[in-house]
């Protein structure tokens, strides 16, 4: 009986061991499906497959007719010596990383018979220059054509209703797409790194747009959205705004002026847009996320309104043109890098209401000449403003209770002018050593021996009480100093005093002595040119307006 019993067992396995092995024919493997007469090409051993191969539409094995429905899971995977592929109507199935790193093939025809593209199938096919998807698929999976970076267009069905996370992530080639009217979601990251992308048009049928989907498309400049959306409105068919069911912006283009609808921008919502040159952010806003703006190196112009509160880490890092800067009266704070690197920025008011700067807030930003610190702010951070190296002016709040080590390093400042009325020990490397030396620090009357007195301040030779006003910057009580169309003019001076003039190079501009009690020098430097001035044997710092 036991006998019976497993040649019974043996019987019934039969047709599962039959299909445990991969079969060749005429150099393609597949595996077989007994029960269906199917077969499903697979890859074995690897690397196999070579050049142009022609998969039939059926295949005799042992006296067996097999139809071909499917490419397996990593049938062609990294066969790096395939160029074309030919797949037959009878396949309706490409598994998962069916033809992922074929960094040379070329060519693929789908056939309509087709109705399901799995994940990864064509992701890093590098050399895939165009791909039309059969008009029965109905999704394109996760990161199907991801790493596609040869890829220049792409033909999506009315079919398709979805697009999903990383479909077309980093196809650096794609310069266009039209997204038919069937799609109603596009996922995270659908369309992420893709570069070279210039121009999308997105239909009335969409309702869901994922945060990230045109992230690092470093060219795409307009985003049209067809007329009757109901849920991403174009606005009149002008510049068109995209937005999350949360009314978190998540797309912009050139010249954005942001809808009141929006109360907040998102993370990364425009990460490395280089063609937006401006944004308007209305007062709906409440926070700009981080990385929002990030290397957004086109970007001129910003104009935060008045409802945001917080600007979050890496908002404005790395936007190198900004050279206009707007910040809303009710900001409470600046995270962390937030405008580290915007060069171009050569002035900035930042509103009273801020009470906090993050680490290297304004780092880098190397234009910058002047800054007065918003007078509820008790702390400044490290490195707040290190780079500077334009920065020849700074004012410090009598709310400032402490000073984070680097604030101000590599900033040759020509003034500090303190409000501090009880001055705390600071760092020696809070200022750079040639502040030390070249700047005057300006300090509450009544207060100057307490700063001699105090770690860090007492370091600075030049300590006088009262502060500079008016448009000639004073460098002391009596003396100022005037730099106006590359006119230099020192007032209120000893006769016979030696005056030098160098550019930032150091070389030299040209000098006089000093008479009636002033000096007067002809630079013919350009607006914005830094000045080194040796007064005697004091040198400053100054920028020619």
């Amino acid at each position: 009986m036991m006998k019976k019993r497993l040649l019974l067992l043996v019987v019934m396995l039969l047709p599962i061991l039959a299909n445990a092995d991969p079969v060749e024919k005429n150099g393609i493997y597949y595996n077989l499906d007994i029960k269906t007469k199917t077969a499903t090409v697979t890859n074995n051993p690897p690397d196999r497959y070579q050049g142009s191969v022609n998969i039939p539409k059926t295949i005799w094995i042992n006296g067996t007719t097999y139809n071909v429905t499917a490419i397996g899971v990593s049938a062609f995977s990294n066969c790096r010596s395939l160029t074309s592929v030919t797949i037959p109507n009878s396949v309706t199935r490409i598994a998962l990383f069916a033809f992922s790193g074929c960094t040379n093939l070329t060519s693929v025809t789908i056939p309509n018979s087709v109705t399901n593209i799995t994940a990864y199938a064509f992701a890093n096919c590098t050399s895939l220059t165009s791909i039309t998807i059969p008009n029965k698929v109905t999704s394109i999976n996760y990161k199907t054509f991801a790493g596609c970076s040869g890829l220049t267009s792409v033909t999506i069905p009315n079919s398709v209703t979805s697009i999903g996370e990383g479909a077309f992530l980093k196809c650096s080639g794609l310069t266009s797409v039209t997204i038919p009217n069937s799609v109603t979601r596009i996922d995270a990251n659908a369309f992420y790194g893709c570069s070279s992308l210039t121009s999308v048009t997105i239909p009335n049928s969409v309702t869901s747009i994922e945060p990230s989907v045109f992230e690092n498309c470093k060219d795409l400049t307009s985003i049209f959205v067809e007329t009757g959306n109901s849920k991403y409105d174009s606005r009149d068919n002008c510049n068109a705004i995209i937005e999350t069911e949360s009314n978190t912006l998540i797309m912009g283009i050139k010249n954005t002026t942001i809808p009141g609808s929006v109360t907040s921008i998102g993370s990364y919502a425009f990460s490395s847009c280089n063609g937006l040159t401006s944004v308007t952010i209305p007062n709906s806003v409440t926070s700009i996320g981080n990385h929002a703006f990030y290397e957004c190196s086109g970007l001129t112009s910003v104009t935060i309104g008045n409802g945001v509160t917080n600007i979050e880490y890496w908002a404005f890092y790395g936007c190198s043109g900004m050279t206009s800067l707007t910040i809303g009266n009710n900001v409470t704070s600046i995270d962390n890098f937030a405008f580290y690197g915007c060069s171009s920025l050569t002035s900035v008011t930042i509103p009273n209401s801020v009470t906090s700067m993050g680490l290297e807030a304004f780092g880098n930003c190397t234009s910058l000449t002047s800054i007065t610190i918003p007078n509820k702010v008790t702390s400044i951070n490290s490195s707040t403003f290190s780079g500077c190296s334009g920065l020849t002016s700074v004012t410090i709040p009598n709310s400032v209770t402490n000073i984070g080590r680097g604030a101000f390093v590599d900033c040759d400042l020509i003034e500090v002018i303190s409000k501090i009325e009880n001055p705390c020990n600071i760092a020696k490397d809070i200022f750079s050593n040639n502040t030390f030396s070249n700047a005057t620090l300006y300090v509450p009357e009544g207060t100057k021996n307490k700063y001699k007195l105090q770690d860090g301040w007492k370091n600075f030779i030049h300590i006088e009480e009262g502060y500079p006003s008016g448009i000639d910057q004073p460098l002391s009580k009596t003396r100022q100093i005037k730099m106006e169309d590359g006119l230099l003019t020192i007032k209120n001076i000893k006769n016979g005093t030696s005056v030098s003039v160098y550019n930032a190079n150091g070389s030299f501009i040209g000098s006089t002595i000093s008479q009636n009690e002033q000096a007067i020098i002809d630079t013919n430097m350009q607006p914005g040119s830094v000045a080194i001035i040796k007064i005697g044997e004091q040198s400053v710092k100054v920028i020619i307006k």
